[in-house]
């Protein structure tokens, strides 16, 4: 399950803001920070028509198109990434998985890829996965590097200081639940409690029902049903309309208030 209705946010900050700044650097204004840029006129016309383009497989098509004639534009980065948000928009976790890998290999440091690929791989380990301690060390990897990244200041270019506050607590708390999510499948319960609790807490990151979801398995796995059931009830408060994740929550609800009892029950208002 891909954190969609967050992601999407996330991912349209760094395409709108890189589209920007070479909009800015083609005015002949100077942004902070070198960005990557067309070479010549033909180079960036092609990037403009490429990035007009919508849906995943779409865009996926012309960045490939536009990779097979600029086989060296430092634009090819934005382009892929411009697909990937488009199957992140289609909650296409295979490909998510894809192009993330594909835009790392053009930029190691690229934190949104790096995230996006620890979950889409932690949402899809399993327990007969023949790759599952690879998988589980590249989520590690992954994660380790975006922190390292995050922890520099990483921020989107073009972006304003409310949407890199936004920016770095999203990445923050998601990064921390890729690690929780991959804790909880190793059956690592107080692990994942702690990555999944961090996770929560962030500093301006959105309440996560994904989030809530997880760490009241962390807490049930643990027969700490009380704080489970408190968590789960987070989850289906800010659940909106995610139904899958809300039938979820509510079977998980409704078994720990079994065993919690009614004491440890929330007043009605607290839910959704």
């Amino acid at each position: 399950m891909l954190k969609k209705s967050l992601l999407i946010v996330t991912a349209a900050v760094l395409l709108g803001g890189s589209l920007s700044v070479l909009h800015a650097q083609e005015a002949g204004q100077s942004p902070s920070k070198p960005a990557p840029q067309a070479k010549t006129k033909e180079e960036f016309a092609d990037y403009t028509a490429a990035n007009s383009v919508t849906g995943g497989a779409a865009a996926e098509k012309a960045a490939r198109h536009f990779e097979q004639k600029h086989g060296q534009s430092e634009l090819r980065v934005y382009l892929y990434s411009k697909a990937l948000h488009e199957y992140l928009t289609e909650n296409n976790s295979g490909k998510v998985l894809e192009l993330g890998q594909k835009v790392l290999t053009l930029d190691p440091a690229n934190a949104i890829a790096l995230v996006l690929t620890a979950t889409a791989l932690a949402d899809g380990l399993s327990e007969d996965d023949k790759d599952r301690d690879k998988k589980s060390e590249m989520i590690r990897d992954y994660c380790a590097r975006a922190r390292q990244v995050l922890a520099g200041g990483y921020a989107p270019p073009g972006a304003t200081p409310e949407q890199v506050r936004a920016y770095l607590g999203m990445m923050q708390s998601m990064n921390h639940s890729a690690l929780g999510i991959l804790e909880l499948k190793l059956g690592h319960d107080a692990e994942a409690e702690k990555e999944l609790r961090t996770a929560s807490e962030v500093r301006d990151a959105p309440s996560d029902p994904y989030v809530w979801y997880h760490l009241a398995l962390a807490l049930d796995h643990q027969k700490k049903y009380p704080a489970a059931l408190t968590a789960v009830n987070s989850a289906l408060k800010y659940v909106g309309a995610n139904a899958d994740l809300e039938k979820l929550a509510t079977g998980e609800r409704d078994r720990l208030t079994k065993l919690a009892g009614p004491a440890a029950t929330p007043p009605a208002n607290v839910q959704k």
